[in-house]
């Protein structure tokens, strides 16, 4: 042992390296240890040399690896003022002023000075000169020694016999009795001073303090020395740590021994804590804070948490003051839980007598089955079970049988433990039912789990034998062994020790042997049932160790050992044990049989330790076999640790670097030591020689020279591309311009249309067809003067007999069976073909005019057979009435036609005619090429104008031709309009309110420009003035010929001499007459897909003709217009503002014709005869899909009849339908179908525009359809006398319309041509051989060939 004096204190480090602090001051602390330091970490001697730091702040201990340096004193450790002065430290005080523990140094400190330490403990000096202080003695010059006995706190000076050195001042002076000695200390007149543990400001324990949460209280302290807050300083407050949140209350302070924190309410968070306790502190001055040596804490607690049935409520401790609020079903204080009335209350708390928590609740039984023997304690679990456990006794059954509760198990209102009587043989499984005192309905309880019985049984055990120690870990097999409430097991009379169980198999440790090796009979009981099968375990020898090989390990351990002996294959876990210097350590092993096992040697110390370096004997060597007490401590066998070997590093960096080859790192592992002597780094040899370096430095050379030319030439190539991309930047720059230009009128395009073309309107009539236009259109779409419009004419004499012939054949027509055979029979030759379909179903809807009903039954016979056909191909049923591939569809679409007249033209006609107006009207704001039809107003994108065309409103005065004296009538047109476009426009704006066909036609008409009385200038499309550029000749436009805005025409008939076309002009009139004619064309426009312009050329020249735009394939287009077309997808943004504009009536046509009732008018018969028809097919052939008949009927009557109408409204109106405006109304019909369709489309950007245009209005209409469909299926089905009424009705009123006898004449070109096959037909069905038809067949034709 080593030791030092310091002052008043002695230093001893002792051989384990702890530094031990004694006192030696003087009675009353004389020689006594206040404090031990660990100085030496790894335990190793201490070297006597020692010494102090200059400051002598630190002392500097050594032994032979280590040097420390200690710190004399460590204040910081003390946190109260009590644990400070009763540590006995002698170089710590308690400052009361800044409440933490202060060190004081030794030496000399002058009167003027403020001592920061506000408090001295006895034992510190402060005098004005040095001193020395030895042996506890005290040396001052001029200080006597006191009177020991003078103690108190108000001691002044007087005592001291030397007032010279110690002046009087205001501050109070202590006296340091424990030195016996005068001495000086300076304190603030705001501290107290305190010399003894006692003497500090602290908290005194009284009764525990209850804070409910959210409740306003006052908190009352009792406490001792508190000090009185001076003039200028904060009084005191109470601080609470809640949930890591401050609170800071005002308190007050009563007087020394008492404070009270005022009223205030405190909460925490979370309803899973009862009760919660709250650190606390009580501060004064701010931050002083008054000692708690006790930890009184403040608890804070919440009825309500935890507590949410009654029973938790009432168990709750007294001291709480909580109970049940029945009417509120909650747990509370009484004030927050009112009565009924004040004789009444709703509050109940375990102060009340008999009081019961109604509805009990069982949540959880276990076990949930035993043996029928009884004595299973059954454990329930639940709420409201009582408050006391006089209310459980004799209430409580399991299935039926009853069950005592045991007073030990119970808890209150939670928890019953019972004992199960012995039940009947017939038990079967049941609930567990129990009452709560009385058995009232409210008192009872029921469990939703049932409770079975059941008999355990044993079937086998492993192992079946073991050492006669015990310890051998046995499973027991069988059924049931998880019952009951507690199994025992025996071993002979030993118990074996229970480890756990399952419903088939039981673990348990078996006991000592009391009667050495043999068999053992063991028994299994469960609860008071014992299981009768019986097994048997055989006690053996225990194992033995002989030898150990090899002896010996390294200090790390985990060397392989072979062990021998015998029955070693009985020991369930082996393991191997040493035990050194206090320490033990274990390994495992492995059996191998029953007399070898390999084992892994323990290490001998968990980590290396200096003192390891020499061989060394373990102080316990052992096994671990199960209980085998014998082997735990094996003496046969000195086993020897040898030090850990060392390795050397393969160099003094710890890299060996070796040539060729890459790094390698070398790894050693010895037992469980792991060490890497370091790595090593194999280097390569040099293989270049001379020549092959002057080879590579000519190669870099040549390449630095190749790489120099390659930098010149990429350097002038980028100046090059940096002067592209400045010119195609420019070049972009305008065409950003360009496309926002484009967009904002757009834009403002699509704002200011809807107004005006609504407003522009005005139109006096509806040109609605006659009937008979109506239907030849609609029948015979092209052909103008059909045969049956017309009276049959038979040259020679054999009118008379062909007439006689032809009644014959109508004869036949208004037979079914013959014209039932007759329409399969054509169906059937090859050579008949669609055109001839379409023919045949005319015709006969044309000599069947004035016998509609009869029409309308063959019409339902040849559509049942066309859905037969259909079905037996196996075709998707969807695809019905897709196509006009039969003589029934058209017939279907001509019966439509027939009888939706009225309905056109009462009620449809005008949202469609209106659709068209809004069309043309729209069309013809903006330009529209004369040669493609494309047009800058467009619903079609192959119709849509992809470039920008500068043009100018202008509005001409024309002439009234019926009076030159009349006002004239103004007329917008497009100063980029041809002349032909002007003669139109003029033409509808004189004769708005006339029909097309009465009106006279632009190219009977010139246009005249008068500029005065007298001069008059023609106006032509192609005149001598028409420019020709590049063989492309542009028609003469307004602009051309420079008509400005207010000019005067007029249209005046066509002269018969060409007064303004010079002879030798190159334009043909014949060219004129072709170009104009091309107006009046009231076929079918030409192909929408086709945007390339119909070039016509000259008859002499061969020149090209266009308009607004050119052929864009062509070579010769300037480089200007091959710019605007670099963009040209911009330009779509016209079709959404023209799709805007007519908006309305487009929502108007398709509202009018999917509703069943509007604008006055109610649902046709004809489409609710047709979709009961469809319907009735449908339910025939078990056909329940919703989609299939949505389909039939989508088009059975849109795709059959309306797609055709709104397509080609010059069917029901006269009127003249331009190639633009027919593509637009292209797009409308393709939106109508795609409406009645009940596929969903996956549109994306490749998707057609006209299917991206309406996407999101689809949706809307579908739900229209939908409804319409629905609406009709709803309404009274028509009999078929109703609708043979209404079809003779419409009969009688257009029988006139057609001549029969034509149209029969026309059918019998058919009989002709397949005479033989349709007597064929005849003759082959039983009908037609009853009826003779074949042979009135074979009369008809003779009849016909003798009268040609």
């Amino acid at each position: 042992m080593v030791a030092l004096r310091f002052f008043s204190v002695d230093l001893f480090v002792n051989e384990g390296g702890c530094m031990r602090n004694i006192r030696v001051d003087g009675p009353p602390h004389g020689g006594v240890q206040y404090e031990t330091i660990s100085v030496i970490k790894d335990g190793s001697p201490v070297l006597r040399d020692m010494a102090f730091s200059l400051d002598r702040n630190y002392l500097y201990v050594m032994s032979e690896r280590q040097v420390t340096q200690v710190p004399i004193e460590s204040c910081e450790q003390y946190g109260t003022c009590g644990e400070c002065l009763s540590s006995g430290d002698p170089h710590c005080g308690w400052c009361v002023l800044h409440n933490i523990p202060h060190e004081r140094s030794y030496g000399s400190v002058k009167s003027t000075e403020r001592c920061s330490l506000c408090t001295s403990p006895p034992h510190i000096v402060d005098v004005e000169e040095e001193d020395e202080i030895l042996n506890g003695a005290v040396a001052s010059s001029g200080l006597e020694r006191s009177d020991p006995a003078a103690t108190s706190r108000s001691h002044r000076l007087d005592a001291c016999s030397q007032r010279n050195r110690c002046e009087r001042a205001d501050e109070p002076y202590r006296f340091a009795a424990a030195l016996n000695q005068c001495v000086k200390a300076t304190v603030y007149p705001d501290s107290i001073a305190v010399s003894e543990p006692s003497d500090c400001p602290q908290l005194v324990r009284s009764e525990e303090i209850l804070i409910p949460a959210g409740e306003v209280k006052p908190i009352t302290l009792k406490a001792r020395n508190l000090p009185q807050p001076q003039s200028g300083q904060r009084g005191y407050e109470c601080v609470l740590h809640i949930q890591g949140v401050s609170h800071r209350v005002t308190a007050l302070r009563f007087n020394s021994s008492s404070v009270q924190c005022q009223n205030s309410s405190y909460l925490y968070e979370g309803m899973k804590i009862s009760e919660l306790p709250v650190d606390f502190s009580v501060v004064w001055n701010g931050n002083f804070i008054i000692d708690n040596p006790e930890n009184i804490q403040v608890h804070l607690y919440k009825c309500a948490a935890q507590r949410d049935s009654c029973g938790m409520c009432l168990k709750a401790e007294r001291k709480f003051q909580c109970g049940w609020c029945s009417g509120e079903g909650r747990c509370t204080l009484r004030h927050h839980c009112p009565p009924i009335n004040p004789y009444t209350t709703r509050w109940l708390n375990l102060s009340s007598k008999n009081v019961k928590c109604t509805n009990p609740r069982i949540t959880e039984v276990t076990p949930v089955a035993g043996p029928p023997e009884g004595g299973t304690r059954v454990t329930i679990h639940g709420t409201n079970l009582g408050l006391a456990f006089s209310d459980m006794v004799g209430n409580v059954e399991v299935a039926g049988v009853r069950c005592a509760p045991v007073e030990e198990g119970y808890i209150i209102a939670e928890q019953i433990v019972c004992e199960m009587d012995a039940s009947p043989r017939d038990s079967r499984p049941g609930p567990v039912q129990l009452c709560v005192g009385d058995c009232r309905p409210e008192l009872k309880a029921r469990s939703s789990q049932l409770y079975s019985f059941v008999t355990p049984s044993v079937t086998g055990l492993s192992p079946s034998r073991g050492p006669e120690s015990g310890g051998t870990k046995v499973t027991i097999m069988g059924e049931n062994l998880g019952a009951g409430s507690s199994v025992t097991v025996q071993f002979g009379n030993q118990k074996c020790e229970f480890f756990g169980r399952t419903m088939t198999e039981i673990v348990c440790y078996s006991a000592p042997s009391l009667s050495g090796v043999g068999p053992v009979q063991i028994s299994v009981s469960v609860d008071r049932a014992q299981i009768r099968e019986s097994l048997t375990f055989e006690y053996i020898e225990d194992p033995t160790v002989q030898r150990i090989d090899p002896d010996w390990s390294i200090a790390s351990g985990h060397t392989p050992l072979t062990v021998t002996g015998t029955n070693l294959d009985v020991v369930q876990e082996p393991r191997i044990r040493v035990k050194y210097a206090g320490r033990e350590s274990v390994n495992v092993c492995k059996i191998l049989n029953t007399t070898s096992m390999s084992c892994f040697a323990p290490s001998l110390m968990a980590e290396y330790h200096p003192g390891l370096d020499t061989v060394k004997h373990a102080d316990e060597f052992g096994f671990i076999f199960n209980n085998v007490q014998s082997l735990l401590v094996f003496n046969n066998t000195n086993l020897l640790y040898y030090p850990n070997p060392y390795f050397e590093p393969l160099s003094a960096t710890g890299v060996l670097e070796q040539k060729p080859g890459s790094p390698i790192i070398l790894k050693v592992q010895v037992g469980g030591l792991h060490v890497s002597p370091g790595a090593v780094h194999i280097m390569s040899d040099s293989l270049l020689t001379l020549p092959a370096i002057v080879s590579i430095a000519a190669g870099g050379g040549l390449l630095l020279i190749i790489v120099i030319l390659v930098l010149i030439a990429y350097k002038r190539k980028s100046r090059e591309n940096d002067l592209t991309l400045k010119r195609l930047q420019m070049q972009m720059d305008n065409l950003e311009s360009r496309v926002a230009l484009e967009c904002k009128e757009a834009f403002a395009e699509l704002q200011t249309d809807i107004n005006e073309l609504t407003s522009d309107l005005d139109r006096a009539g509806i040109p609605h067809l006659d009937y008979r236009t109506y239907a030849m259109r609609v029948l015979f779409p092209g052909i103008e003067d059909h045969p049956v419009l017309r009276e049959l004419r038979v040259s020679g004499n054999g009118q008379q007999h062909v007439e006689k012939a032809l009644k014959l054949f109508g004869q036949l027509i208004n037979n079914k069976v013959f014209l039932l055979t007759f329409i399969r029979t054509l169906e059937m030759q090859r050579s008949f073909s669609m055109r001839d379909r379409g023919n045949v179903a005319s015709l006969i809807m044309t000599a069947l005019q004035g016998r509609l009903e009869y029409a309308t039954d063959v019409l339902k016979h040849l559509l049942s057979d066309l859905i037969d056909r259909n079905l037996e191909s196996k075709n998707h049923p969807k695809l019905l009435l897709r196509r006009t591939e039969s003589v029934a569809e058209k017939m279907l679409t001509n019966w439509f036609a027939f009888l939706l007249h009225k309905f056109l033209k009462e009620c449809a006609g005008e949202p469609l005619f209106m659709l068209y107006c809004a069309i043309k009207q729209q069309m013809e704001k903006g330009p529209i090429d004369a040669i493609t039809g494309e047009a800058r107003y467009s619903l079609s994108e192959d119709k849509l104008i992809r470039q920008q065309i500068e043009y100018k409103t202008l509005i001409l005065n024309c002439v009234n031709p019926d009076n030159e004296n009349s006002p004239e009538i103004p007329v917008k047109v497009l100063n980029c309009d041809t002349i032909t476009q002007v003669k139109e426009k003029i033409l509808d704006a004189v004769y708005k309110n006339m029909p097309y066909s009465q009106r006279p036609r632009a190219v009977d008409m010139d246009l005249e420009w008068r500029q005065g009385r007298m001069a008059r200038v023609v106006l032509q499309d192609e005149d001598i003035t028409t420019k020709i550029e590049n063989d492309w000749k542009r028609l003469n436009t307004l602009m051309h010929y420079q008509v400005s805005d207010r000019c005067v025409v007029a249209l005046v008939p066509k002269q018969t001499s060409s007064y303004n076309i010079p002879s030798s002009a190159s334009i043909s009139r014949s060219s004129i007459s072709r170009y104009d004619s091309s107006f009046r064309y009231t076929g079918s426009p030409d192909s929408l897909r086709s945007r390339a312009p119909m070039i016509t050329p000259d008859l002499e020249s061969g020149v090209k003709v266009w308009h607004l735009v050119k052929n864009h394939e062509h070579g010769d287009q300037k480089e200007g217009d091959r710019g605007s077309k670099m963009v040209s997808e911009i330009y779509l943004t016209r079709l959404l503002a023209t799709k805007g504009t007519l908006q309305k009536f487009v929502d108007d046509l398709f509202e009018t014709l999917f509703s069943t009732v509007h604008r006055g008018s109610s649902l046709p018969l004809a489409i609710k005869y047709m979709f009961d028809f469809l319907d009735e097919q449908a339910d025939k052939h078990a056909i329940h899909d919703t989609d299939v008949r949505h389909t039939w009927k989508s088009n059975c009557l849109p795709l059959r009849f309306w797609v055709n109408v709104i397509k080609n409204p010059q069917f029901v109106f006269d009127i003249h339908k331009s190639s633009i405006t027919d593509a637009c109304l292209s797009v409308v019909a393709q939106t109508f179908m795609d409406s009645c369709s009940t596929s969903e489309h996956r549109l994306g950007k490749d998707s057609p525009s006209n299917k991206l245009l309406y996407a999101k209005d689809i949706p809307n209409y579908k739900s229209w359809v939908e409804r319409y469909y629905a609406d009709i299926n709803r309404l009274p089905s028509i009999s078929d006398q109703d609708m043979n009424a209404y079809l003779a009705e419409q009969a009688r009123l257009h029988s006139t319309e057609f001549n029969m006898l034509s149209a029969l004449n026309e059918i019998y070109s058919y009989i002709s041509k397949y005479s033989e096959e349709i007597t064929a037909a005849l003759e082959q069905d039983e009908q037609a051989r009853k009826q003779r038809l074949a042979y009135k067949v074979e009369q008809l034709i003779s009849a016909m060939s003798l009268d040609s």
